[in-house]
């Protein structure tokens, strides 16, 4: 029911992390896989990882630069033909500086990766899907942070707001296209990004307890999820935001 050979799909972020974990289940599935990223030696160890499972593609792309993002897609087509699904899950996260001490320069360095970057890989995407009249998948990785009040983090947790928006008002214009647009709110997932703060102890006697499966997610949490937004089986789907956070959000 799931099976993804023939397809395409670009991860951006998807040399690490949940990124990757969405890169794997994708590559398990069968689907032809790009991932975009840009630290090289990351490309090339995710590439590595996974062209045992299927076709994979690295490209070294800054997602908030417009002329990568044209560049990434151009060469994802030539090796792959088409696109199927997209998933826009490159991200920085924010530095904990206090609201009144926050330059412009580092409020704006987030947008043009969590915003930006979003908007121009589903640009590219949309115009490859419009063009070719075949329909896909649009996913986004938002956050917790775009419903709870975030200190200390107001502009990364408005970029996750507003992804989640974006991908509303995209369900809403291209579905009778058969473009569909969904977004997925991770919990607290233990990766590079977040290790630090999982490794402390006070944050762990926090948390931890209220998360009803009563352990941190890992990257592999997300392989599933993305086989099912990449596959025919979501056609009727979208325009929704999925917790995959172990019960956090209802907690």
């Amino acid at each position: 029911m799931f099976d993804l050979t023939g397809k395409t799909a670009i991860v951006t972020g998807g040399n690490g992390g949940i990124g990757l974990g969405f890169a794997r289940g994708l590559a398990k599935a069968g689907a032809n896989v790009a991932i975009w990223g840009r630290n090289p030696d990351k490309n090339e160890a995710a590439r590595a990882e996974l062209s045992s499972l299927s076709e994979i593609l690295a490209l070294q792309c800054d997602v908030g630069d417009e002329a990568d993002i044209e560049h990434a897609f151009a060469e994802t087509v030539d090796r792959f033909g088409r696109v199927d699904s997209v998933f826009a899950n490159a991200g920085i996260g924010a530095r904990s500086t206090r609201f009144t001490d926050m330059t412009l320069d580092e409020w704006q360095d987030i947008f043009r990766i969590n915003m930006e970057g979003v908007f121009l890989t589903f640009r590219a995407t949309t115009r490859h899907m419009m063009e070719h009249q075949q329909g896909g998948s649009l996913v986004v990785t938002s956050s917790g942070s775009a419903k709870i009040g975030m200190q200390r983090g107001q502009h990364y947790a408005a970029t996750k707001a507003g992804v989640n928006a974006m991908i509303r008002g995209l369900a809403v214009e291209y579905g009778k296209h058969g473009i569909r647009a969904n977004a997925i709110m991770p919990g607290w997932i233990d990766t590079d990004m977040t290790a630090p703060l999982l490794a402390s102890e006070r944050f762990e006697r926090g948390v931890l307890p209220r998360i009803p499966r009563k352990r941190w997610g890992v990257p592999e949490d997300f392989e599933a999820i993305a086989v099912y937004f990449a596959s025919d089986e979501s056609s009727w789907h979208t325009g929704d935001v999925v917790n995959i956070d172990g019960g956090y959000a209802v907690a």
